[in-house]
């Protein structure tokens, strides 16, 4: 529901600081409060990042930093999977728990009381010498969509184990390179750098390399008048992967350990084996896809002149803005090894292109009368356009899969392509007043009129914010209290407008052409289909900004001479009038559905900082901050008669996990609640029994799928039954707090620091649980818990159900608590060991600085998850589920700061 938080990097808007060089920043402020960040307008309704790049000062610099380093990810057995004979062993237990006393026979492992693994798994369960390995016949880069099926692959059991994380990631190098040339003076100033940075994903065949260059510069012409620009340009070559839906990380903790990598003959091997699930092998997927990269080529930046003039005005104008381009490629091979193969070969490229510009223009009077009162007013406009378009190209039909050879024109099915295109407009102008009374007392208005192409009725908005401020410590009564340098108590309250989760068309009905659902063979002739059009989007008109009411109090602290420095906010934060799309009936032909102002929303909490700095010793220094930040939300209201909506159904035939309702916080888990196992016949008995009674049914079941081993879920509403009415809110991904503790030490010459990051009372929807610890969920790789920790007769404390061939409703068909977990987690973010050489020894080189360190990132974590990495991303609405994150890396650097 809500865009993520923007950054004005040197007055210019932008949604994207990945491409500026971190080196290049010379402060970055986050502003929340409205007070400070209603003068940026709907593009702060969220708060926004004020970035600033550094200047040229003083006398002529040269610096060089840089860095060499490796990236690792968790050795050993990540996700706790079974051996080969474990699995084996698993499977004749579930088929015993399934079918008690009926003798098992299995493709792979055999018959009898005891499985046997194969030598072979192609042909399934073939014993060493049973298989005429002359007869292998595969050709891995077939053209002809019906060869699979003529192939005579052969496949050797791994009996020792495929461990398919370790098989896929591997530690990484990471290097980066930065120079820069910066002066300043009277007459201006300048900066100019370069940087490259060269990162190796620990996903094989993934990278990123970078290019960035920049100009900052400052011409004084004279005394009252200024020009500069600040500039950037940054050219990327990337090789990612999706980590969102089905990807090789999914696949790594799918595919069953028996399956090597390749096959007899070097070719990949895979589920093309029978009875081993449908899981791709993953290592085959990254190679194929090692030459699918993107370029992304920016400019983004502005230039300004500035004004002084009467004493007491300052005039400025500022154009800037970004320009992007990006295109890439994805081949998509044909496969054999799976038991569900892609049987063609297909060429996708695309590229698309962004540009938006920035103008504004600001005057400034600022004068202070009879030394006690301050006036700052400033009165602005500032215009916004940003236009996006992005075309797609696909052919198939390649005889050769040379990178040199593939290409669009070279296939040799039908080309098809398909574009997009959309612009947007924002136009503003805003007004701000300061007062500053005996530097005691202060209050500001801001008042800002906002314009968007994306609504017409009406497109404008008027988005008020006042602020006061108490300087406590500078009154009478402080005068004796020496201990307190600084008091200060502040407040303040504005409506920001939002409009940036619209889409720019939504005030206006559609139509388009689709050759599935829209061309029709009017003539009966099934050979002259005529173009049809049909509604792709349903307008709305009436749409207006969304407001963030935002309210905050605080205290600012400076105490014992500076030692001590405490900052201390409450916020509230209520969305009213909040662009959401309801759901329409479901039909066929129904068209994208539009946003209209009817929800709601509360965010409040608290914002603490605590900040020492203290001399131990003449050479021991200290400087530590502690942040701690709380969170509450709740949704107020959706829609009219809407009182909840459900999102991410994943492998629940249907049921959501996700519920977002009135009265709740966004995003949390929903479902049944387990109170443990039905340890005995006469439990399900006299549940049934409860049940029958209630409903009046003799043939009632207190929940589908009842049966020993299995969860017995909580009965919420009472009525003796479980019904979808029992599901209830099983966990909140959002935390009660998080905390943050940086420390910085100095001794002499040497400095360390540290940062160490925590989030507690968050939940966790473990979704790879679902895949590891149930054998009935598909028949790929299982952990350790299935096998050893899942209900027997003898082990009713158990944390798994008992494992069966098929799933149920009282197993793993619908969502439950088993699969939450508790989220929170501290991490040691960075920490960093460096040494200056002392100024006496580089005096001698004619060397300013010299300091060399050692860091390590993400050096350690604390949690109780079980999962790969408990921090996790996601979208606004539907966030904390891990179906597979690829893990933060431990990066161990050495670095290198030189100034001449």
């Amino acid at each position: 529901m809500e865009a993520a938080i923007p950054c004005i990097v040197d007055g210019v808007p932008t949604q994207d600081i990945n491409h500026i060089n971190p080196n290049d920043i010379a402060n970055m402020q986050v502003l929340k409060d409205a007070g400070s960040a209603s003068i940026y307008g709907a593009r702060a309704a969220n708060g926004v990042i004020i970035i600033t790049t550094k200047k040229g000062k003083g006398e002529l610099s040269v610096n060089y930093n840089g860095y060499y380093g490796t990236q690792r990810v968790p050795q050993g057995n990540v996700y706790d999977i079974l051996s080969p004979q474990e699995h084996a062993d698993l499977r004749w237990k579930a088929m015993q728990n399934s079918n008690p006393g009926e003798p098992i026979t299995d493709r792979q492992y055999g018959t009898g009381a005891q499985p046997t693994l194969p030598y072979y798994i192609l042909p399934g369960g073939a014993s060493q010498g049973e298989v005429d390995e002359s007869l292998y016949n595969v050709d891995p880069y077939y053209t002809d969509s019906g060869a699979v099926g003529s192939f005579n692959q052969i496949m050797r059991a791994n009996q020792e184990g495929t461990n398919w994380f370790q098989e896929i990631f591997n530690s990484a190098p990471i290097m980066n390179h930065d120079f820069s040339v910066s002066q300043g003076g009277e007459k201006g100033n300048f900066l100019f750098s370069l940087s490259y940075i060269d990162q190796e994903g620990t996903l094989k065949n993934t990278f990123l390399e970078r290019y960035t260059a920049r100009v900052n510069s400052q011409f004084n012409i004279n005394e009252n008048f200024r020009i500069g620009e600040n500039l950037a340009v940054a050219i990327s070559d990337a090789n990612r992967i999706d980590v969102i839906g089905e990807n090789s990380i999914n696949m790594a903790y799918r595919q069953q350990p028996i399956i090597p990598v390749y096959d007899i003959m070097g070719n990949f091997a895979g589920t093309q084996a029978p009875s081993l699930g449908n899981a791709r092998n993953p290592v085959a997927d990254l190679e194929r896809n090692k030459n699918n990269m993107s370029r992304t080529s920016r400019i983004f930046g502005n230039v300004f002149a500035e004004l002084d003039f009467l004493k007491v005005f300052t005039a400025r104008t500022s154009f800037g803005g970004n320009f992007s381009n990006t295109n890439g490629q994805g081949f998509l091979f044909p496969t054999y090894e799976n038991a569900e193969n892609t049987t063609y070969n297909q060429l996708t490229e695309y590229a698309n292109t962004g540009y938006n510009w920035t103008w504004s223009n600001t005057l400034q009077y600022q004068q202070t009368f009879n030394d006690l009162h301050n006036v700052s007013l400033l009165l602005g406009t500032e215009a916004y356009h940003n236009q996006y378009e992005e075309v797609v190209g696909v052919s198939q039909g390649f005889y050769s899969f040379d990178p040199s050879y593939v290409s669009l024109s070279t296939g040799s099915g039908t080309q098809t392509n398909s574009g997009f295109y959309t612009e947007d407009a924002l136009f503003s102008v805003f007004g701000r007043l300061d007062y500053i009374y005996n530097d005691k007392y202060i209050l500001g208005a801001t008042i800002r009129r906002d314009a968007t192409s994306r609504f017409t009725n009406p497109r404008h908005g008027w988005f008020p914010a006042v602020s006061a401020g108490w300087r406590i410590s500078q009154e009478d009564f402080m005068a004796n209290m020496d201990w307190i340098t600084e008091l200060k108590l502040r407040g303040g309250y504005g409506v920001m407008g939002n409009q940036s989760n619209v889409d720019p068309a939504n005030a206006f009905t559609t139509y388009g052409s689709s050759r599935t659902s829209s061309y029709y063979d009017i003539n009966g002739s099934n050979n002259s289909l005529v173009e049809g059009f049909q509604r792709s989007r349903i307008g709305n008109p009436n749409a207006s900004w969304e407001k963030n009411i935002n309210s905050n109090i605080g205290i600012d602290a400076n105490l014992f001479m500076g030692r001590l420095q405490l900052t201390a906010d409450y916020y509230r934060k209520d969305v009213v009038d909040l662009l959401y799309n309801p759901e329409l009936t479901g039909t066929a032909g129904v068209s994208t559905v539009p946003f209209v102002n009817i929800a709601e929303m509360t965010n409040t909490g608290l914002d603490l900082s605590a900040s020492t700095f203290a001399n131990i010793t003449p050479d021991l220094k200290l400087n530590s901050t502690l942040t701690f930040t709380t969170y509450n939300n709740e949704i107020v209201n959706i829609a009219e008669g809407v009182s909840y909506f459900d999102q991410e159904a994943r492998r629940f035939n249907g049921s959501a996990i996700v519920r977002n309702a009135v009265g709740h916080s966004v995003g949390q888990f929903h479902g049944y609640k387990i109170e443990g196992f039905w340890n005995s016949q006469e439990e399900v008995n006299a549940a049934n029994q409860t049940a029958q009674t209630a409903t009046g049914n003799p043939d009632a079941e207190f929940q589908s799928g009842i049966g020993l081993g299995r969860f017995r879920y909580a009965d919420i509403d009472g009525d003796g039954i479980i019904t979808g009415d029992d599901r209830t809110f099983l966990g909140d991904p959002n935390p009660d707090f998080t905390a943050g503790l940086n420390i910085e030490l100095t001794y002499k010459n040497f400095d360390f620091s540290m940062f160490l990051y925590g989030v507690y009372g968050n939940d966790i929807w473990n979704q790879v649980k679902w895949w590891n610890d149930f054998y009935s969920s598909f028949n790929g790789a299982k952990s350790s818990t299935a096998l050893y920790d899942s209900w027997t007769p003898t082990n009713q404390n158990a944390t798994a159900p008992i494992q069966e061939t098929g799933g149920s409703f009282s197993t793993a068909n619908v969502p439950n608590s088993y699969f939450v977990e508790d989220g929170s987690y501290i991490r040691a973010k960075n920490v960093q060991l460096g040494y200056s050489i002392p100024n006496n020894v580089l005096d001698r080189f004619g060397v300013k600085r010299l300091r060399l360190y050692v860091q390590a990132a993400n050096l350690f974590t604390i949690t109780n998850y079980s999962g790969t990495d408990p921090e996790l991303t996601g979208t606004s609405t539907a966030f904390g589920i891990d179906e597979g994150a690829y893990p933060s890396p431990r990066q161990y650097l050495v670095g290198i700061n030189l100034t001449l």
